[in-house]
């Protein structure tokens, strides 16, 4: 299989999502296109020659030659910083892609879904749930979102009028907003319980994160060949 080429990336359009985290829309010529649930891999090269590239999940579905990216900063990091703090609309940086076929959800599926997400691990899966908006998807789709804090959301406005058939729920794992009937806490397997287990999921974010929530959901009675998962390490790399 031949090596997927670095392909030239214009910023074109900078979006505010939390105080450390953007989402950064690139324009691509040639892009081939993707599939909800993919990455691309991003290449900063320094003027010496000295290379450095990061893995960041797509978080928008095919656009024709536009791809966005949402980037948490990462304060001792050797990417995100670049890209959040000094990469401004004009500037190019390289990007290869699309990467991954396992966890993709196609337009064309019509079984129930059930999307998990661990902080920034929402990426992905916001493009699942933005392709399905974009097809007209009629399948039910659930969403449980964990963060640390409530100004720590991606996609807030967005999410606050979710589509028809879309259920959204927001787990808080060091702070609630005032009145939150949950308390604080780690996700638990009474937080996945729902009325069927004949479904498709997928969970990303932290490994811990990951490997807590598929555990779980195979508590729960969920065939382990129906959980998809997605993880990264501290770094989000």
């Amino acid at each position: 299989m031949p090596r997927l080429p670095w392909r030239v990336a214009k910023l074109v359009e900078i979006r505010q999502e939390t105080a450390t985290a953007r989402t950064l829309v690139f324009q691509i010529p040639g892009w081939p296109g993707h599939l909800a649930g993919q990455h691309v891999d991003v290449r900063l090269t320094a003027p010496d020659g000295y290379s450095t590239e990061r893995s960041y999940s797509v978080a928008a579905p095919e656009q024709g030659d536009r791809v966005e990216l949402t980037v948490e900063l990462v304060p001792d990091g050797e990417v995100s910083p670049y890209l959040l703090e000094i990469l401004e609309v004009g500037d190019e940086v390289e990007i290869r892609g699309p990467v991954g076929g396992w966890f993709v959800w196609r337009p064309d599926h019509t079984t129930p879904v059930l999307l998990v997400a661990g902080g920034s691990g929402v990426v992905p899966l916001m493009a699942m749930i933005r392709a399905r908006r974009a097809a007209g998807s009629s399948a039910p789709f659930r969403l449980i979102y964990s963060v640390r804090e409530p100004d720590q959301r991606f996609y807030l406005d967005e999410l606050a009028n979710p589509d028809p058939g879309l259920d959204i729920a927001y787990l808080f794992t060091r702070k609630t907003p005032d009145g939150w009937a949950r308390p604080p806490g780690r996700i638990t397997q009474a937080d996945l319980t729902g009325a069927s287990t004949d479904i498709d999921s997928y969970v990303c974010g932290p490994t811990g994160f990951v490997e807590a929530a598929a555990d779980h959901l195979i508590a729960l009675g969920h065939a382990p060949d129906r959980i998809r998962t997605e993880r990264f390490g501290p770094t989000g790399g």
